[in-house]
């Protein structure tokens, strides 16, 4: 594994950077943090201005002359996912750095209005930053910018999986996709996708970082991994006020497909009544009926946050004990709650959970990302019937 990097120093490139998630977001942050990017970051002011149409966040005040650095939300559709979006982007926009909003998904001509708008950017950024290289998004833009650094920040676990397949050279393929079958969009798009992972390699021309908080034990020759360990959060929010009962990390693997919806309920009802859990955050991606269902037969208080939940517990307050299923938080929330007394506890996934349509790939995937946390708790697998 290469040493992970420590910041840089030196003239700053004009840097521009892409997310789709609010998590993303937040990892950029982190990520500008450790590189000490600040309102000094950038010059022509006029190329990189944050536009005042429906790309901007309404009601979002344009950072000073000379802030961070070019922030492009390529927003989803999903409500919940857009409202964390926006609550990003303001965090963001005080920080300094502007952002773009653009309704990157609103309609059939969206894309090219978008890929249009920013191709101009893109062929003049000397850094770009991205949060999901899996992202068809992502992979087209890879294919236009010329820039000579690219970086990678922290889209949860599937980091590890992205990193994994680079050093084998391997097509880009999310992990509980993999062994799946292969469609027609798949096919169009295989030589975009082949070109965005050359684009990905290093070489005498193009530095590319992996900026992440995963635990990530293989990466391909020239690769810089730099360790994430969440200073900005931990600078900008809390300590949290810790309370006695237990909050529990809701997941979307049931809304993936891995997870059967059942067995699924009985587990997180079980965790509850054993260790005496009050709140459910849940994930952004948790469908309305599943929530529903799971505040009737488990009695837990339902908590749609309206931001990464890193931040949430950090601000507080929060239980001693924070129960989680295999999902990122095993590996990031002891980072933010560092110095706090709270506990992590996770819970295997039990191979009699998982669906007929489950990647081949899924139990070890979750198993990894369950062996290699630190700093957490381990519990027994439930059993459910």
């Amino acid at each position: 594994m290469n040493p992970r990097a420590g910041s840089n120093t030196g003239p700053t490139p004009h840097t521009l950077a892409f997310v789709e998630s609010p998590v993303q977001l937040l990892n950029v942050l982190e990520w500008a943090h450790s590189r000490n990017l600040h309102r000094d970051d950038r010059d022509d002011r006029d190329d990189w201005e944050d536009r005042e149409d429906h790309r901007s966040v309404r009601g979002a005040r344009n950072p000073e002359p000379g802030a961070g650095f070019t922030l492009v939300v390529l927003s989803p559709t999903d409500p919940m996912t857009r409202g964390q979006l926006r609550r990003m982007a303001e965090l963001a926009r005080k920080e300094g750095h502007t952002v773009r909003w653009e309704e990157a998904r609103g309609g059939t001509m969206a894309p090219f209005r978008t890929i249009g708008g920013l191709t101009r950017l893109l062929r003049r950024a000397e850094r770009m930053v991205m949060g999901d290289p899996f992202s068809r998004y992502v992979q087209l833009l890879l294919t236009i910018t010329r820039a000579s650094e690219l970086v990678v920040v922290d889209d949860g676990t599937a980091t590890m999986e992205f990193v994994g397949q680079l050093a084998r050279g391997e097509r880009l393929v999310r992990w509980h996709r993999k062994g799946g079958r292969t469609g027609p969009r798949d096919i169009l798009f295989a030589p975009v996708s082949a070109a965005a992972r050359r684009r990905l390699a290093p070489n005498a021309d193009r530095r590319v970082e992996v900026f992440s908080a995963m635990p990530i034990d293989q990466a391909p020759d020239g690769v810089t991994l730099t360790a994430n360990d969440f200073a900005w959060t931990r600078d900008r929010f809390g300590p949290p006020r810790v309370t006695k009962t237990a909050d529990m990390v809701g997941t979307s693997l049931v809304e993936t497909g891995v997870v059967d919806a059942d067995r699924y309920l009985t587990a997180v009802q079980t965790l509850a009544a054993t260790h005496g859990a009050t709140r459910y955050f849940a994930h952004r991606r948790e469908s309305a009926e599943k929530l529903h269902r799971l505040a009737v037969e488990t009695g837990l208080e339902i908590v749609r946050p309206d931001l990464p939940l890193e931040l949430i517990a950090r601000r507080g307050p929060i239980g001693r004990t924070v129960l989680s299923f295999p999902s990122t938080v095993v590996h990031t929330l002891p980072l933010a709650l560092s110095g706090t007394d709270v506990r992590v506890a996770v819970c295997d996934i039990d191979p009699a959970w998982l669906t007929d349509h489950a990647s081949p790939r899924a139990q070890g995937f979750l198993s990894g990302v369950t062996g290699t946390a630190t700093d957490v708790h381990r519990l027994a697998t439930v059993t459910t019937i």
